[in-house]
């Protein structure tokens, strides 16, 4: 029998901005529960951004962030002997889970000497809808309409 679900934490907002979604990056953003860090990090990178494109940094990357945000992905379904990639729609929480996960992920992959370089060349590129982290939610959303057939197997 499953337990009851979890409660949902509220998120504090963060003290710049007055975003929890802001709070909820920088959380993805922390390694070994160096949050002051990351939060230095994540606002010099949005003061690098506002820099380079000479437009609201938050505002970028609020569109970076909807730009690689997905809305299908697929999951497996074994039906008979064969395993089959089922696609279904996201839940909003997930969505925005996955899109900053990809974002950070791939910010964190690249070349560059710093991760504010990084995560600043990673934002950019976004929000121009290139670069890793939307090629990704590209990728997932091909994959989910090739499997399209299988859609009549949904997992709910």
């Amino acid at each position: 029998m499953r337990r009851k679900q979890a409660i949902k934490r509220v998120l504090i907002p963060d003290y710049k901005y007055g975003d929890p979604l802001v709070t909820k990056f920088v959380n993805g953003l922390m390694q070994q529960g160096k949050k002051s860090l990351a939060f230095s990090i994540f606002y010099d990178t949005i003061a690098l951004v506002s820099q380079k494109t000479k437009e609201k940094g938050l505002e970028i990357w609020r569109k970076a962030l909807h730009n690689v945000t997905p809305i299908l992905e697929v999951k497996r379904r074994r039906v008979g002997g064969a395993t089959i990639q089922v696609p279904i729609e996201i839940r909003p929480d997930r969505k925005i889970f996955l899109g900053m996960k990809w974002l950070i992920d791939y910010a964190r992959s690249r070349g560059e000497k710093t991760m504010k370089e990084r995560l600043t060349n990673e934002i950019i590129a976004a929000a121009k809808e290139e670069g890793a982290a939307f090629k990704r939610k590209v990728d997932t959303h091909k994959m989910a309409s090739s499997n399209r057939a299988f859609s009549h197997f949904n997992l709910r």
